[in-house]
């Protein structure tokens, strides 16, 4: 059985991408901070008839989201998937001239501690099978930086130096890392990001297995 690990799950995305992936088979791990909203998310993806357990962690504490994906690995089996993809605080949008490097911690707890610390749990499982995918989710700042947005656009310049390092490193190994770079915000009934929609993006990032960075919308949008 095949499972994916969803590191940042919530009702829009983090749902979408477990159904998703659910109606192919896969087993889920909802990761997030709040349990009583992952067991009632955990709680609709079972009646839909898919597998899907919650476990709280807080990507900020990357020995906690380690041990958390231990646990999840545990009881649903070595992850062939795992997305990173938890929402950035707001308090982390400052502009750049107002931008102390102590303002710049949580951004890269978030963006940098917190996947490199998921990934070098899962990989283990992932040479053991043979496989995989990572899947790095990002708002637009990823690609092009905003002077108003400094915490975001420094913390995922760093983000997605990683997973293309990673991208180019594990290609040979049968791991394919990419990134989805999401201009704006997450729309439902939007043609190009509604929730749904870019968790078929994600599933055809995970199949098709070609190049590293999509875009889920113009950057301009």
């Amino acid at each position: 059985m095949s499972s994916i690990a969803i590191v940042g799950a919530g009702p829009g995305l983090g749902a979408a991408v477990a159904r998703r992936f659910g109606r192919e088979g896969y087993d889920v791990a909802l990761v997030a901070r709040d349990r009583t909203r992952l067991d009632a998310l955990a709680g609709g993806l079972a009646g839909e008839g898919i597998t899907a357990r919650g476990f709280a962690a807080d990507v900020r504490r990357p020995e906690e989201l380690a041990g958390v994906l231990e646990e999840a690995a545990g009881v649903l089996g070595p992850f062939e998937v795992l997305q990173y993809s938890p929402v950035p605080h707001r308090d982390f949008m400052r502009p750049v001239l107002e931008t102390g490097h102590r303002d710049l911690v949580g951004p890269v707890e978030f963006s940098v501690y917190g996947p490199v610390a998921a990934v070098r749990q899962v990989l283990p499982g992932m040479r053991r099978l043979g496989h995989g995918t990572i899947l790095f989710v990002n708002g637009g700042t990823a690609a092009v930086p905003h002077p108003e947005r400094a915490g975001t656009s420094i913390a995922f310049a760093a983000e997605s130096a990683y997973a293309h390092l990673l991208h180019e490193r594990l290609a040979d190994e049968g791991i394919h890392v990419a990134q989805l770079v999401i201009p704006g915000a997450i729309v439902a009934g939007h043609p190009r990001k509604d929730p749904a929609v870019l968790a078929e993006s994600l599933w055809g990032m995970h199949r098709n297995r070609h190049g590293f960075r999509h875009y889920a919308d113009d950057l301009d949008s």
